[in-house]
């Protein structure tokens, strides 16, 4: 049986919005990112907008609605974006490689959205926005595990287990923003590619 609460609370964040409700929902990421979910208020929301509160009221229903749409557009544009960016015919390592630097290109090209959307994961109140987006990761993740379940059957791989493989190579992803600084001369594309380097090829030095 379908969950129609769960339907209406999918489109409701999913739809489409106007021009001036996607300029709130771009500084409200950038806010969420600089200052985390629960310091910032729906006043500060407003105000780094340039609307008032009662307009800001106008368009959302409260600060967990500007957040789950912030949260559930990311994921949905992350899940889209590094699945066109896998080489259907690739072997499993090149597969591996272009997971992991789409994943961090579009780190880089949405930092902000990232940070928000990273800080607050669990702070959404309504249980069927959750779950929806605890789908997505899960379908983020599936697709990781695919490939390394792949590169493992075909013997490509060490038969490693799909899972704990893939929360390393996720874990090394999901945590950069704690610490990459933007200006310097690693971009998140080329920190990945040396993750992948080190998780292709190990740190024990080889025989001979």
């Amino acid at each position: 049986m379908t969950d129609r609460s769960a339907e209406g609370a999918a489109t409701d964040v999913d739809e489409l919005v106007s021009e001036r409700m996607q300029f709130i929902l771009d500084k409200s990421t950038s806010l969420f990112a600089e200052k985390g979910y629960d310091a910032t208020s729906m006043r500060d929301l407003a105000t780094a907008a340039g609307v008032s509160k009662a307009l800001l009221y106008h368009h959302f229903t409260s600060k967990e609605d500007i957040y789950a749409r912030i949260a559930f557009s990311a994921t949905r544009h992350l899940n889209a974006f590094v699945r066109t960016r896998i080489p259907e015919n690739g072997s499993a390592a090149e597969k591996l490689r272009a997971y992991m630097g789409a994943a961090a290109k579009f780190y880089a090209d949405h930092r902000s959205a990232w940070v928000a959307a990273s800080n607050a994961f669990w702070s959404d109140p309504d249980r069927h926005r959750m779950e929806r987006r605890l789908a997505r990761r899960r379908e983020f993740e599936s697709m990781l595990r695919e490939i390394i379940k792949e590169g493992v059957q075909s013997g490509e791989f060490n038969p490693v287990d799909p899972a704990m493989t893939g929360r390393l190579v996720l874990s090394g992803i999901n945590w950069m923003h704690r610490w990459h600084d933007p200006d310097k001369s690693l971009t998140p594309e080329d920190i990945v590619d040396q993750y992948a380097d080190i998780i292709l090829g190990g740190v024990l030095a080889k025989p001979g």
